[in-house]
């Protein structure tokens, strides 16, 4: 039977599957990682629609109003949300879940937003009922819908910048590209840190590779082929390195006039956009029967881009904190 007919067991079938993968044991629940899916699943409804930036403020609207309150308001804690490319794994995990329903609902996407609203709002007042704030628990779900939909929305935007104005004004090739993104990833990623706190450079390719996951996930959707060989051939640990600082000063004032034209402003999150980025273009560039490159050397390039950027820019930043 279609879900079209069966719209309660498709409800509870599909909130099943997320407190499947939201589960922390036979009783609890990790609330976070639900919103964060149901934030993907929204997203990528929204996406279907011609104005989905517009449609997400419109269903915020619309799912107060169901509540019957306001987000909290006022400046967020700040581990009150989890790190970007947390944020961008648990909501693509969503935007999977809700791509492999659409073949039933392509047609009739405003229903299957109505129902997804149902969704998220019994899950807000069941977490009310296990005695957290829905005034909270509704901005921490608009928070991180906000950056599902800006990580994608950036991602095609910054595709576009370096097509329209480096390849066909600067004669750049796609190879540049997927390097010039990547670079700018790993630049974003670097900035974020504080070196005045003592963050020392062995404690931090954890992060990095969560940002570089970003990167190789975006890629495999997109139809690179998965596998181990994204670091072949890339520079041993105490080996100089070799930043492609020529592509990041062409690109940077580009990038950094986009994201503050669209509000982004923390280095994490736009480490993420700028990896998902890089990941797309990863996949025009090596994709397809005729790539301009193939994956076994585009793989390893990209990875080269942000490791090396983003070790050059914590060892000056280190270096100029100890000197101080």
């Amino acid at each position: 039977m279609s879900y079209l007919y069966d719209k309660a067991g498709f409800a509870a079938g599909m909130y099943a599957r997320l407190m499947s993968h939201a589960a922390l044991g036979d009783t609890d629940t990790d609330g976070m990682r639900l919103l964060q899916m149901l934030s993907g699943i929204l997203t990528e409804v929204l996406l279907l629609f011609e104005e989905p930036d517009e449609g997400l403020a419109a269903t915020h609207d619309k799912l107060s109003r169901l509540l019957k309150c306001v987000p909290a308001e006022g400046e967020m804690a700040a581990r009150a949300l989890p790190p970007g490319y947390i944020i961008d794994y648990e909501t693509e995990l969503g935007r999977g879940i809700a791509r492999t329903v659409f073949e039933d609902w392509l047609d009739c996407a405003y229903e299957f937003h109505e129902l997804l609203l149902f969704m998220i709002h019994n899950v807000i007042v069941r977490m009310e009922e296990e005695g957290q704030s829905r005034a909270e628990v509704l901005r921490l779900f608009i928070e991180c819908a906000n950056r599902a939909m800006a990580y994608e929305i950036a991602a095609q935007e910054l595709c576009d910048i370096v097509i329209e104005r480096k390849i066909g004004s600067h004669d750049w090739s796609l190879t540049e590209g997927v390097a010039g993104l990547s670079a700018m990833a790993g630049r974003c990623l670097a900035l974020s840190h504080n070196a005045a706190e003592g963050v020392s450079v062995p404690s931090l390719p954890e992060r990095l590779d969560q940002v570089s996951y970003v990167m190789t996930q975006e890629a495999v959707r997109l139809g690179i082929p998965a596998g181990s060989d994204w670091r072949i051939g890339l520079a041993a640990n105490d080996c100089a390195c070799s930043a492609p600082y020529d592509l990041l000063e062409c690109l940077e004032p580009d990038v950094a006039e986009f994201f503050a034209v669209i509000g982004l402003g923390d280095q994490v999150d736009r480490a993420v956009a700028c990896a998902k980025a890089a990941g797309r273009m990863l996949a025009v560039a090596a994709g397809g029967d005729a790539p301009e490159i193939e994956p076994v050397i585009a793989k390893p390039l990209a990875m080269a881009a942000i490791t090396e950027t983003y070790k050059t820019i914590c060892r000056g930043a280190l270096s100029a904190a100890m000197i101080s």
